[in-house]
């Protein structure tokens, strides 16, 4: 039966999985790579480091398996970039990390100049140094090395998936998709292509990137000299659009959230731009509350999605373990939370790196209100839960308010997506059913169905999801009156943020 070898080159490590046509992981590899922070709010990777610790779990993996698989289906951290030399095919300094906070003093100034309607006119995004425009302006202006290289042709930039494919074609390809693409800030995702206001704006070289090309579709053949066979990379999507495929979220109304450190939500609102254009300027829209992004469809072509983050997730679990430890495990949440039938009045905000999706205020800070005497550690693991599914729900909402579109069914993956008690209180306070998949790896299985309907391995996407089964969590009880409580809380936290003294 044929394969597909789905390559997760994640923020810390990367990940090989060789997924049968029946949707079973039958080989897997994985190894963490170095992480640079060389002056504070700097994040920096090796992409030589990057590119040999992606060959080798792909080598390891396929050294598990006696078949060759029949295509390579690439999903990677989003918003992270390189630079390298076309004649070399050598880096021109370190890539800066989609966590990188190095322009945030230029982001400041063009939103000042602006507006933060302009950019999301043509964007979808806001302007923030999370996204790589400035990041390829920073490398432009402060590393001669890439400035000369631009200046004389020879400067490529890229995402990470970029990058990869043009070191597994030996050079014959400097690809990427409209899922990563739309993350840079340079890509008009209306006209889905790259945007020469923008280009101008950063100063970015038009000939420097990559093409852009469909999810779906073979972009180039990897040289025989890396995995021992010529195997055609079909598939590409930044990490969540991945997940978002992998789960089967491809009609509008559809989502699916990511519970990690963060949580990641994206929910489908279909092929017209202008459903979501239109939403724009509401107080909670696309473009303020939550972005706009491309999704893929059922056959991997462009549509749109709207995408929410929440800073911080299973990390308020984790604080509860490890600086107040007050459990011994994350996994003791779930029994705890069930122990007490409500919170005693505690509402938890883990704003610890600010607030992000639908608020976006960075000075936000941790907060617990309602404590009293008889506040017990049962009480505040419960909150710290509640909190998780009452963000998600904020999110959502906003979701809906900018599109119009209604939320029918939340697919949910990530380590605390393992807790049964948190993903029934989500789907109460939802009102809708949340599915959780029997196989967790959703961000490289969405990267393999890409690549398998690309070439055959699957016919079509309802063959590509024939095997996999879910857990379907069922709303009993909508929790309104605990989420106004909980958005009490929030503007508790937003008040204090902006009563700084150094608030404009």
């Amino acid at each position: 039966m044929p394969s597909v070898l789905a390559l997760d080159q994640g923020t810390t490590g990367s990940t090989a999985l060789v997924i049968s046509a029946e949707g079973r992981v039958v080989a897997r590899a994985y190894r963490e790579f170095t992480q640079h922070f060389p002056k504070p709010g700097w994040v920096e990777h090796d992409a030589s480091e990057i590119w040999q610790v992606t060959l080798d779990v792909a080598r390891e993996a396929l050294a598990q398996v006696e078949e060759t698989p029949a295509a390579i289906g690439i999903t990677n951290q989003r918003e992270t970039v390189v630079a390298w030399d076309r004649t070399s095919g050598q880096p021109l300094a370190r890539a800066l990390v989609w966590q990188d906070r190095r322009t945030a003093g230029r982001c400041r100034e063009l939103r000042a100049e602006r507006g933060d309607e302009w950019i999301a006119q043509r964007t979808g995004l806001v302007w923030d140094p999370y996204f790589s425009g400035t990041k390829i302006e920073w490398l432009l202006r402060e590393v001669p090395e890439v400035r000369k290289a631009a200046v004389e042709g020879r400067a490529a930039f890229g995402t990470i998936d970029s990058w990869l494919i043009y070191q597994f074609t030996s050079g014959a390809a400097h690809v990427t998709d409209h899922t990563n693409a739309s993350r840079t800030l340079l890509y008009d995702i209306g006209a889905q292509d790259w945007d020469p206001d923008l280009l101008a704006l950063f100063g970015v070289p038009r000939e420097s990137l990559p093409s852009i090309g469909r999810s779906s579709g073979v972009v180039g053949v990897a040289d025989p000299s890396h995995l021992g066979a010529e195997l055609p990379i079909a598939g590409i999507a930044g990490d969540q659009q991945a997940a978002l495929f992998g789960q089967g979220c491809w009609e509008p109304g559809q989502a699916k959230n990511t519970y990690g450190t963060g949580a990641f939500l994206l929910m489908v609102v279909g092929s017209e731009w202008r459903r979501v254009q239109g939403a724009a300027g509401r107080e909670r829209g696309a473009g303020r509350g939550v972005l706009t992004t491309v999704a893929c469809d059922a056959a991997g072509a462009p549509t749109f999605a709207l995408e929410g983050s929440i800073f911080i997730a299973g990390a308020a679990l984790q604080w509860l373990r490890d600086g107040l430890g007050i459990i011994e495990r994350a996994a003791d949440s779930e029994k705890l939370a069930a122990a007490v039938t409500d919170t005693g009045g505690v509402y938890f905000v883990p704003a610890f790196v600010g607030l992000g999706a639908p608020h976006w205020e960075p000075e936000a800070r941790g907060t617990i209100v309602g404590l009293t005497r008889g506040s017990s550690r049962a009480h505040l693991v419960r909150a710290a839960l509640e909190a998780m599914a009452f963000g998600t729900r904020d999110v959502l909402e906003a979701m809906t308010d900018a599109s119009g579109v209604p939320l029918t069914q939340l697919k949910v993956d990530g380590g605390a997506a393992a807790n049964d008690w948190l993903m029934q209180f989500q789907t109460d306070t939802l009102g809708v059913r949340v599915a959780r998949p029997d196989v967790v790896e959703t961000t490289a299985l969405g990267a393999a169905g890409l690549a398998g309907l690309a070439t055959g391995v699957w016919r079509n996407a309802e063959e590509f999801l024939a095997n996999r089964s879910y857990r379907w969590f069922e709303p009993a009880a909508r929790r309104d009156v605990e989420y106004r409580e909980w958005r009490r809380a929030v503007d508790t936290a937003l008040s204090w943020a902006r009563a700084r003294p150094d608030a404009p």
